[in-house]
């Protein structure tokens, strides 16, 4: 038979799957491969849908096997595509985005971001993307707080507002009016003062299409920001 000792990394990921996402003790995982995948296989067709994806994501983000990761991902969000699923994997988290320049946006967003910026959008994909208890709500707040901390370290200041780096933004590249007209509106949902950052994010129902309308713009608006930076710098 196949046992695990003779593979150190499938065995360090059934370790994982034992003690991490089973809950269950170390020395009940069997060294045979060939039981431990039988078990794997019974649990993987009897579990709920959401278990489904939590189990893949779980493979997906803990598998250290070379190269694994990216053409795991890259293969079952083909899978998912052909199966008209509802969810892809964005940013190494299964969640429910499907539109393929959505998933680019914010992806590109988080690789390209840092520092508070990218520990806010990665929150606020966190959230959106918890299959027993999204938080709406808070994913919206992640999300204006990265394009907050992006308008600090964009201007190089303590403190500053959306409306000051778009001014800066007009000043130093110039801004197609369509594109001002965007931010402005942007502006308003980030801006305590306008009002409507309060209305949308302490409103009863903020649902997903709230909080995933804002994680893509915000994210649009990182990805704009930081190539026009790049081109200035």
């Amino acid at each position: 038979g196949y046992y695990l000792s003779s593979n150190k990394d499938l065995k360090a990921l059934c370790e994982l799957l034992w003690f991490h996402y089973f809950k269950k003790p170390l020395d009940t995982l069997d060294n045979d491969w060939s039981k431990v995948l039988k078990e794997l296989r019974k649990y993987f067709f009897s579990c709920k849908w959401h278990e489904v994806y939590d189990f893949i994501e779980f493979v997906a983000n803990n598998h250290k096997r070379y190269q694994f990761k990216e053409g795991f991902i890259i293969d079952s969000n083909h899978l998912l595509e052909r199966e008209v699923s509802a969810y892809r994997f964005v940013n190494g988290l299964i969640t429910r985005i499907t539109e393929v320049h959505e998933v680019a946006e914010i992806e590109q967003a988080l690789e390209a971001s840092n520092g508070p910026v990218h520990k806010h959008l990665r929150r606020a994909l966190e959230l959106l993307s918890d299959r027993n208890a999204p938080d709406y709500r808070n994913s919206v707040k992640e999300a204006i707080s990265a394009v907050e901390s992006l308008v600090i370290l964009t201007l190089k200041a303590e403190k500053g507002t959306l409306g000051q780096l778009i001014k800066k933004l007009e000043d130093e590249i110039g801004l197609h009016p369509a594109l001002r007209t965007a931010f402005g509106n942007l502006y308003g949902y980030t801006s305590d003062e306008a009002g409507i950052r309060h209305a949308l994010t302490e409103t009863e129902k903020v649902d997903f299409n709230d909080a995933k309308f804002m994680l893509v713009v915000c994210s649009a608006f990182i990805n704009f920001v930081e190539g026009k930076v790049l081109i200035k710098g």
